[in-house]
């Protein structure tokens, strides 16, 4: 199939043109609330999958913004971190607990803490089933063309295996706030994942085409 459209959404505009999708879900009994997400075969992109903030904070966000967060170039602070397990530039770090992932400072500070069971909710609300359409993709000249060869039906999660994404950096935490004056801009919390890894983060995974 010709791409309809240049660059990295083609891939996704073209499966759903054809699927005759207006919207990005799927309308069937059987797939009700799935989300469709076309992957070219091998590439690399990284999806959001859900932002989450609500009552994780035990630092108040402005005053760790203040303490711990780096200059932009328009000279204003912020947390702007991709967080792992080992000690930014700043001093922050990721910490696995039992129930939880928090990010703390060198100092002994908790900024943020999630609980797994807020984000299992929180995933399964955000995406309770995701059909996930692989695609080879050639140019032709100018153009793309696409195979779309496989497609798997994947649904829910659980609290393990957040942790171990998370653990195993599959699942990537990236703090997106600055000092707004009075109080600090919060973008949410991004958990990310690249596209090829998103069987890894559900429960079940089917084969259906």
């Amino acid at each position: 199939m010709k791409s309809l459209r240049k660059g990295p959404t083609g891939v996704g505009k073209t499966l759903e043109t054809y699927l005759g999708i207006k919207e990005n879900n799927i309308n069937l009994p059987d797939l009700e609330g799935a989300e469709l997400k076309a992957h070219r075969y091998n590439s690399d992109n990284m999806i959001t999958l859900f932002t989450f903030n609500r009552g994780a904070w035990i630092m108040d966000p402005l005053e760790a913004v203040k303490r711990y967060g780096t200059k932009d170039i328009n000279g204003r602070l912020g947390l702007y971190f991709t967080m792992s397990f080992t000690q930014n530039s700043a001093g922050l770090y990721l910490y696995l607990e039992n129930d939880a992932v928090s990010v703390r400072h060198i100092d002994g500070n908790v900024l943020v803490r999630w609980k797994f069971s807020d984000l299992q909710e929180q995933f399964n609300n955000k995406i309770p089933a995701l059909v996930l359409v692989y695609a080879r993709s050639e140019f032709r000249g100018d153009d793309e063309y696409f195979e779309f060869y496989k497609a798997l039906l994947l649904k829910g999660t659980t609290k393990d295996i957040l942790k171990e994404s998370i653990k195993n950096g599959v699942i990537l935490i990236d703090l997106r706030l600055h000092d707004k004056g009075t109080m600090a801009r919060n973008h949410g919390t991004g958990f990310r994942v690249h596209e090829k890894d998103l069987p890894l983060i559900f429960s079940m995974s089917e084969v259906i085409a």
